[in-house]
């Protein structure tokens, strides 16, 4: 494209996101749209918002990262453009269009590079008049909100196998009709695109959301995660008491990781990993992966602990203790086996013990694989130490 003329520019992204919903084989995986486990992948948002380094280079070079580093060998098949991809206004026909000082190729162009890396590709927007994020005298950029099918036909257009719906700009108007007209509307590109909502809980999306008519597979349960320890550990309290409305298809969402951004500690990012994936959480990396430091990687790559949230039983761990500071979740596995999380929530070291029964174990003899040293001992079932700080061991404990 360089030297193209803007006018040629222009042309060539709207040549790109023409409405030719028809699916085509050769961009449409199966996996890319499947709930059967949570969703695992990365989105921009955590750690570029809505400044000018989110473009499509850092994309390209994210997918790239992705590879290179072992992270989509290890499950994570998602990449997803959170707010400020488009441009502030539609077209004259009402279109969505991109950005193109960001994507100067176009959307569709790079979704074809993310697909043939692997990946599937995701977009985001918002059902309200506007997005999120402010422009334009103080509003968002343009919303689904009485736009629904024609929005979708355009994300189903450009390769899209993931939407983002947020809930800025809604007009107060009733949360489940919003999200079940743009549900219908996806539905009827006849491309299977993954519905995430993203309405931070106010309105009970658990409750409603796997509704035919909505057809979501995943939901916001809390607010917007910060890259610091008590905004993990507000939303931790609140997503892990929802254990009875997660399952395959339909997943408890309390929003995306922060391991990376530096806001917290090592010991800290590996308890905010350890809950979110006992809990069958998506995992959405949310730190520019071409920046990232050898101890966060490695913390993402942990393939145990991957193993827990991706365990095709689907279970949301249970929350079996919360008292002193001292939080155990326990999480059947579809080979027999539990997963357990032993969190301390304090600011002090504390001797923890947990029984076998506590866990749901019978008496006998098992054995206890720590999923972060990766070493195996053999007892009773029942967990004994001395938990530092803000840490949190995690086993998977198998009968002998």
């Amino acid at each position: 494209m360089k030297g193209m003329s803007a006018t040629m520019t222009r042309l060539a992204a709207c040549v790109a996101v023409t409405f030719a919903v028809a699916v085509q084989a050769e961009d449409v995986n199966p996996e890319w749209s499947s709930a059967a486990v949570p969703q695992m992948g990365f989105n921009n948002w955590n750690s570029t918002h809505c400044r000018d380094e989110f473009n499509e280079d850092m994309i390209r070079g994210v997918a790239d990262k992705m590879v290179s580093s072992g992270l989509r060998d290890a499950g994570y098949r998602h990449i997803n453009l959170d707010d400020c991809w488009a441009d502030w206004q539609r077209d004259k026909n009402g279109n969505l269009q991109p950005n193109l000082k960001r994507f100067p190729h176009g959307i569709k162009a790079l979704a074809d590079y993310v697909h043939s890396k692997g990946f599937a590709f995701g977009l985001y927007s918002s059902a309200g008049t506007n997005t999120c994020e402010p422009h334009q005298e103080n509003r968002g950029f343009p919303g689904g909100l009485g736009h629904e099918k024609q929005d979708a036909k355009f994300f189903a257009s450009v390769g899209a196998d993931y939407l983002k719906y947020d809930n800025c700009n809604n007009e107060k108007k009733p949360a489940k009709e919003r999200y079940a007209a743009m549900g219908e509307a996806l539905r009827a590109t006849g491309r299977p695109i993954f519905y995430s909502l993203c309405e931070w809980g106010e309105n009970k999306a658990w409750l409603w959301g796997t509704d035919p008519a909505v057809g979501a597979q995943s939901w916001r349960t809390t607010g917007d995660i910060q890259d610091n320890y008590a905004s993990m550990l507000k939303i931790f309290k609140e997503n892990v008491v929802l254990d009875a409305y997660a399952g395959p298809g339909h997943w408890n969402d309390p929003d995306m990781l922060e391991v990376g951004n530096g806001g917290m500690t090592d010991v800290e990012y590996r308890s905010h990993f350890s809950l979110w994936s006992i809990m069958a959480a998506p995992l959405l990396i949310g730190t520019d992966l071409r920046k990232i430091s050898p101890s966060a990687l490695e913390i993402l790559l942990n393939k145990e602990v991957i193993a827990v949230d991706q365990d095709p039983l689907g279970k949301q761990g249970k929350q079996v203790r919360d008292a002193g500071g001292i939080h155990v979740i326990v999480k059947p596995m579809k080979d027999g086996s539990h997963a357990v999380a032993v969190f301390n929530e304090a600011d002090k070291a504390q001797d923890v013990s947990v029984s076998a029964k506590e866990i749901g174990l019978a008496a006998g003899r098992y054995r206890m694989r720590d999923l972060w040293k990766h070493a195996d001992a053999q007892g009773d079932g029942s967990i004994k130490l001395k938990l530092e700080p803000h840490a949190t061991v995690m086993y998977r404990v198998y009968a002998m």
